[in-house]
């Protein structure tokens, strides 16, 4: 599959998998240093910066209910990290030979598990990715994922961060790409382990259901420990 076909089939999948989400949750009820910010496709990446983005994590905390990572729980991961109240994981099973096996790649990390907000009251999922080997360049890989999960994008800030034990490097973007309705805000960070590099990403319907989620991604980040 081409690299543009699999972008338009991984949009595609998307869509189709917000619309039936919307239908069903409509059926159930009646001083931080100045961020690094790059252009899309442009340039050599620059040194991730030492604050976070600007505008993050300002809405109130999300209440810890559970965990996720460890081999006893729903996601077996490389790291566990606290759960906000409601949001339900489903680990992923990957079939290389399978039909939709290119939209669980992203960059140079698969899909390993999918959050869902739904049982909290939104339309979205953190989706935990992980690839790669020890060493890795989290700031790499993390422009490869962006750049595979938006070709057209823009707002693309990167900055040093904190996750939980790690030091980590996050991303947020406005991604202004074909296939959706309105440009919609997007965040991710990502941190390397002995197991490889992990990618942990918030996706939403649009980017009011974004904002409304950012608690439950900001507990994520910070309570994010080894397994």
């Amino acid at each position: 599959m081409g690299e543009v076909t699999r972008r338009r089939a991984r949009g595609t999948a998307t869509a189709a998998a917000l619309v039936l989400a919307l239908w069903a949750a409509s059926a159930g009820c009646g001083a931080p240093a100045e961020p690094d910010r790059k252009a899309a496709g442009s340039g050599d990446p620059a040194a991730a910066s030492s604050g976070p983005p600007a505008g993050d994590g300002t809405r109130g905390e999300a209440r810890k209910a559970a965990s996720v990572g460890a081999e006893t729980s729903a996601c077996a991961l490389p790291v566990t990290f606290d759960l906000a109240e409601g949001w339900s994981p489903e680990a992923v099973e990957h079939d290389p030979d399978g039909e939709f096996a290119a939209l669980l790649e992203q960059g140079t990390v698969s899909l390993r598990c999918e959050i869902d907000a739904k049982p909290a009251g939104h339309i979205g999922f953190l989706r935990v990715w992980v690839g790669g080997a020890a060493g890795d360049d989290p700031r790499a890989a993390l422009e490869a994922f962006v750049a595979d999960a938006a070709a057209d994008r823009e707002e693309e800030v990167y900055a040093a961060t904190r996750a939980g034990t790690y030091e980590a490097v996050e991303v947020r973007y406005l991604n202004t790409g074909e296939l959706l309705d309105a440009p919609k805000r997007e965040r991710a960070f990502a941190l390397t382990t002995p197991d490889g590099v992990v990618v942990v990403d918030l996706g939403g319907l649009d980017s009011g259901e974004h904002e409304q989620m950012l608690p439950a991604y900001e507990l994520a980040r910070k309570s994010l420990r080894d397994s």
